[in-house]
């Protein structure tokens, strides 16, 4: 595959609405499905897809307990997303 096309299929998975926010629910810990709705309100229809997207591309696994955590690829995406983060924090202060 293309370098192109890498980051093409990566950002259609990841600019899907919840996408992003479930890896950041999942960032320091597991949790359950019940969890994860009532944190973030998304409807149950598109938590399961959006679990089940995530689980294709290898970013998120379930435990034995049923609960979800991010994978080795998933925990990469986090630390991402905690750079992102600090630069959006540091937007809102007005800071560089």
């Amino acid at each position: 595959m293309a370098p192109e096309q890498a980051v093409e299929g990566v950002l259609d998975l990841l600019g899907r609405r919840w996408a992003l926010r479930l890896v950041w629910e999942l960032r320091r810990s597991t949790r359950s499905f019940s969890e994860l709705r009532e944190r973030t309100g998304i409807s149950p229809s598109v938590l399961s897809a959006r679990l089940g997207e995530l689980v294709d591309a290898e970013i998120r696994e379930r435990d034995g307990a049923r609960r979800y955590r991010l994978s080795g690829r998933g925990r990469e995406l986090a630390r991402i997303l905690y750079d992102l983060n600090r630069w959006a924090q540091q937007g809102r202060t007005g800071r560089a």
